[in-house]
């Protein structure tokens, strides 16, 4: 594609002052047992690009949200153009000039192109919607942005890449002055990408602000002017792109100072080499366009398996189709020297795959059933539902795993939704041990619980290696995955970079692999 002719059709919206285009001072936002945002201030000028960057938990959704009137803020200011603002609401944040294209983009699929991008603004001829009008301005405003499409038909009928230029050009024919693009990129593939940045690039020189968030690396500093940094809802730092080395960045994402990273170069801990060697899976250029690129991976009985890299870089897409949860659509993968296709999470469990997922109130736990009901859940589900479990093999299955795992709990038939966050993570470890499996796949099993129960489960991984089971580690604190790992896969940007096995395993050397 040839880039976007854009200067002549949109008139300039001046350029960089004194004053900011938009400014935020000391903003804080509050929910329920965590402060969101601490104290956070923001800088965007006229005719720049600026990122922002942070690990999962920063802050970087709630800034977004508070920016677009999606939540407001509790204390602090927002000053657009030097004035005080405080959007209610996502519209008033749009009728100010700022506007937000998400990851999955929030028009209304089954209307179209046209109707998406004129939507609450149609122009009307003797009292009716002058549709012809509509058509004309569409297709008109795509022009722009270098795409040309039937504006009349169905906005699901056509790519996310096509559908994220009718959201941009909604929000510039609505005069946006400040561009908020969340992770526009993660389901784009090159051409598109490029495509998306000359876009980018003709809008900033007319004078709009971008705000870019992506977890992809090569891409921030290939498109963005600077980087405002955010770590536990604070800020870190704002800092000009061409001043801040890669592993400097990461440094401070992660919260290590960049000496100690470099001065961290011998492991915590020392892992047994893996009882087993023979590779029971074997994985060779497994992947799926838009998740995770074509990667090679061995898995041995007795061995723990780390993926290190940041959010987005394809960790967990790597377990979902690991589990059959996404299905591969290049290479292959064999178990024990046969070909198989994992296209369910039926087929994982038949093989004797585990699965805990990252997000275990959404994705693991049943809240409302009892704990010893979700502790039986996949030993029944893989039995299938005719073949019952008794209700007393099921007590003292439930009694043996809290016992086993020190499953605080009076109880086993309380509700699971009582029970701390690290209790609930142990029931679902005790849920997938209760099946017996050959392979585990943990993505961060110790986010968001207590240093205590941290070490109870680092120390049961390392009980179900020496008893042969293998074990696919995720964990975004790296410290964990160096600690606790045989051999760790580093990924970037959904990539696999690196290998590292044995004495390698360094957290330097994982970091400097994950900067490139």
């Amino acid at each position: 594609m040839t880039p976007p002719s854009l200067g002549s059709a949109r008139p300039s919206l001046g350029s960089a002052g004194d004053t900011p285009l938009l400014a935020v001072r000391c903003l804080t936002k509050a929910f329920p047992g965590v402060r969101a945002l601490d104290g956070v201030d923001f800088t965007l000028r006229r005719g720049e690009i600026h990122a922002l960057m942070g690990e999962n938990g920063a802050g970087k959704s709630t800034l977004i949200k508070v920016l677009t009137g999606v939540y407001r803020r509790d204390s602090g200011a927002i000053l657009f153009e030097g004035c005080s603002i405080d959007p209610h609401s996502p519209a008033e944040a749009q009728r100010l000039g700022i506007s937000t294209v998400y990851q999955e983009v929030n028009l209304i699929p089954f209307l179209s192109v046209a109707e998406n991008i004129f939507l609450g603004r149609e122009p009307k001829k003797f009292a009716r919607i002058d549709w012809g009008q509509i058509h004309v301005g569409a297709a008109a405003a795509l022009k722009e942005l270098d795409i040309e499409v039937d504006v009349r038909r169905p906005l699901n009928s056509y790519s996310i890449a096509v559908q994220q230029m009718v959201a941009i050009a909604r929000a510039l024919h609505i005069e946006a002055r400040v561009l908020v693009l969340d992770e526009p990129t993660s389901s784009l593939d090159a051409n598109e990408v490029e495509h998306l940045f000359a876009v980018m690039r003709q809008l900033k020189a007319q004078g709009l602000g971008i705000v870019f968030v992506s977890h992809f690396l090569d891409q921030v500093y290939a498109i963005c002017d600077r980087f405002t940094v955010l770590r536990n809802g604070r800020l870190v730092g704002e800092y000009e792109t061409a001043r801040l080395p890669r592993l400097e960045l990461i440094a401070k994402m992660i919260g290590r100072d960049l000496e100690a990273v470099e001065a961290m170069s011998a492991r915590q801990g020392t892992v047994p080499v893996a009882a087993g060697h023979d590779g029971f899976l074997r994985a060779r250029g497994l992947g799926r366009r838009g998740s995770v690129a074509s990667l090679d991976l061995t898995i041995r009985r007795g061995e723990v398996v780390g993926l290190a890299g940041l959010l987005g870089s394809g960790r967990t897409e790597t377990a979902r189709l690991l589990f059959g949860i996404d299905r591969a659509d290049a290479g292959e993968l064999e178990i024990d020297g046969r070909r198989v296709v994992l296209d369910s999470p039926r087929a994982a469990i038949a093989h004797r795959f585990g699965f805990c997922p990252e997000d275990r109130k959404a994705q693991a736990i049943i809240p409302d059933l009892s704990l010893r009901e979700n502790i039986v859940l996949a030993l029944q589900a893989s039995r299938g539902w005719i073949r019952k479990i008794p209700a007393q093999q099921q007590r003292q299955l439930a009694g043996h795993y809290v016992r086993a795992l020190g499953i605080a709990t009076s109880d086993a038939e309380y509700p699971i939704k009582f029970l701390s966050g690290g209790n609930q993570q142990k029931a679902v470890l005790a849920r997938w041990l209760a099946s017996q499996p050959r392979l585990l796949i943990l993505d961060e099993p110790t986010r968001g619980i207590d240093v205590g129960a941290k070490a109870e489960i680092e120390k049961l991984m390392a009980k179900l290696c020496e008893e042969g089971m293998a074990i696919v580690f995720i964990s975004s604190e790296l410290e964990e995955v160096a600690r606790d790992s045989h051999r760790v896969i580093v990924l970037r940007d959904r990539r696999k970079v690196c290998e590292l096995a044995g004495p390698e395993i360094e957290l330097g050397a994982i970091i400097k692999a994950i900067a490139g």
